[in-house]
């Protein structure tokens, strides 16, 4: 049973799927009171535990303290429910880039009750129309050098009635920053309940049409106090720095919630291309990194190069794509530091299956996080022998609620969470990834996992990045087709294609070689660096 709510605008939990459909929660050790605003724990709380004067968030050319975080939020706040009439339970769309000013945009609208909805800079009018729609939003934060498409979205949007714009930089020169500005530092939270959704997370959209999951305040909790205390041991002397969008769950835990609730520092950077995260490294002495597979190897070129000093990191998250074998072995060869790979879902807000530090290896996504038990199973549900391939299912304290999605059946089956991997079990009771469970490529009756494939041909000198997909074939039924791209373009010939092909036989079962491969500039990705294969089955793909 739900706890007690908060919220006037009951839309969220009116459009929770029905008891019957929900996933089992593991809540054990997850002990929260049954009114609880996040936001109120990542802002006053941490003041009240004396990190007032600590630094929270760097960025723009600024350093901001936990008291000045506090602040900053608690005059929003007050500016959103005094000025434009924000209601408790009512969605509110932040559109921006990675910036300390959408941090407390969001934490305020989550202080005042809202159920918050992030965004990326790069959506456009008919991609950000489809999220008002489904989540029936009225009021939309957007930075100012953002706002041409949700002006255009709101014109012909039956709900969104308030384009409010705020400052993303440091100036506070906004519409919301001067309502602000004059308002107490004081604010009193909405007294929400811990059971009260308090964030919406659109999927990032690796596997095509957008469905949004609901997240309560409890569960933004228990992902900093589940895989941040326990994987990564996070301390107030941490600086973290990553490539994620805040509007992706991943981004939003690994860049805004993991610091705060540690009382750690956070640095955010609008343009986070490797080189930039480089920089921030070295200049602020980050010590936790969270970014994708392909800038860990241009870091690592950088490195080559002597282009940069990563002394002071003491931990890289892998995010985005499962971390290949070769990347793996190069980072800890070459750094003498260790790099964590592990599984997470939009549907279950974080990672959920990890290494750890001290037993993290190649090729291996790791065991679950304690709290968590994951299986892998047949069609039908039913336990697979140990070392077979075979579906991800997965419980926790966190589990799949869609807003109003039929898919809701297809994600959740007997109390377990389905994530759309495929995987194996060692006898160690460690998981290994296959291959998302729709990119498992069956040729003249084998059964051949993309992912593997990918990282034979990462061990060639001459590819950068690659994509392995399954394409039709009369004779075999599918064969597979590896999209490459090279360190250097001008390589490209069917000579070095062949050469691969070779190179694949003698690394891996000759069986599973690349029968085409496309040379292509770039692979088509989502913002966290997720590589989004099923763009490359489409027929204009080639």
């Amino acid at each position: 049973m739900l706890g007690p709510t908060g919220h006037l605008d009951t839309f969220t939990r009116d459009n929770l799927p029905p008891f019957d459909e929900w996933p089992e929660l593991l809540l054990d050790g997850f002990d929260y009171p049954e009114y609880l605003n996040a936001a109120v724990e990542l802002t006053d709380r941490m003041v009240e535990k004396g990190f007032g004067d600590r630094i929270a968030l760097i960025g723009n050319g600024r350093r901001r303290t936990y008291k000045e975080l506090a602040d900053w939020t608690n005059r929003i706040a007050r500016a959103l429910t005094e000025d434009y009439g924000l209601k408790p339970g009512n969605r509110v769309l932040i559109r921006s880039a990675n910036n300390p000013a959408m941090v407390a945009c969001w934490l305020a609208a989550t202080k005042a009750g809202a159920v918050v909805v992030n965004t990326m800079p790069m959506l456009r009018a008919g991609e950000l129309a489809k999220t008002i729609d489904k989540a029936e939003i009225s009021m939309a934060l957007c930075d100012t050098r953002l706002m041409d498409e949700l002006v255009a979205t709101a014109k012909e949007s039956a709900f969104l009635t308030q384009v409010i714009g705020f400052d993303g930089t440091a100036n506070h020169d906004a519409e919301l920053d001067r309502a602000a500005l004059n308002k107490p530092v004081q604010f009193e939270a909405v007294r929400t309940g811990r059971d009260d959704v308090a964030l919406l997370g659109f999927t990032s959209g690796s596997t095509g049409i957008a469905k949004a999951t609901m997240h309560f305040h409890r569960d933004l909790l228990i992902i900093a106090d589940a895989y941040a205390k326990e994987v990564l041991a996070v301390t107030p002397d941490d600086v973290f720095v990553g490539s994620p969008p805040l509007a992706f769950t991943f981004g939003l835990g690994g860049l805004a919630i993991f610091p705060l609730r540690f009382g750690a520092a956070a640095t955010l950077l609008e343009h986070a291309t490797p080189p930039k995260m480089m920089e921030i490294i070295e200049t602020y002495k980050a010590t936790i990194c969270f970014t994708a597979p392909t800038a860990y190897r241009a870091m690592l070129a950088a490195m080559d190069q002597g282009k940069a000093d990563l002394s002071s990191l003491r931990i890289a998250v892998s995010a985005g794509e499962t971390l290949p074998g070769p990347v793996f072995e190069e980072w800890t060869t070459k750094t003498g530091k260790p790099i964590l790979d592990g599984i997470g879902a939009t549907e279950m807000l974080h990672i959920f299956i990890s290494n750890r530090l001290g037993e993290a290896k190649p090729y291996c996504t790791g065991r679950p996080l304690t709290g968590y038990k994951a299986r892998i199973v047949d069609e039908a549900m039913n336990e697979v022998p140990v070392g077979t391939v075979g579906r991800l299912a997965v419980k926790g304290p966190i589990g799949c609620r869609y807003l109003a999605d039929h898919r809701q059946k297809d994600y959740v089956r007997d109390g377990w969470n389905l994530t759309g991997d495929s995987f194996i079990q060692d006898e160690d009771g460690y998981f290994h990834f296959a291959a998302r469970s729709d990119d498992m490529i069956i040729s003249a009756g084998y059964n051949i996992a993309g992912p593997e494939v990918e990282a034979a041909l990462l061990k060639h000198e001459a590819v950068l990045e690659c994509a392995v997909i399954g394409v039709p074939d009369e004779e075999r039924g599918h064969i597979v087709q590896a999209h490459v791209v090279l360190a250097d373009s001008s390589q490209a010939c069917d000579a070095l294609a062949k050469l691969l092909q070779e190179h694949v036989k003698s690394v891996i079962a000759p069986y599973k070689y690349p029968r085409s491969i496309i040379f292509t500039d770039a692979l088509p990705k989502t913002e966290s660096g997720k590589i989004q294969r099923f763009r490359l089955k489409q027929p204009t793909a080639a």
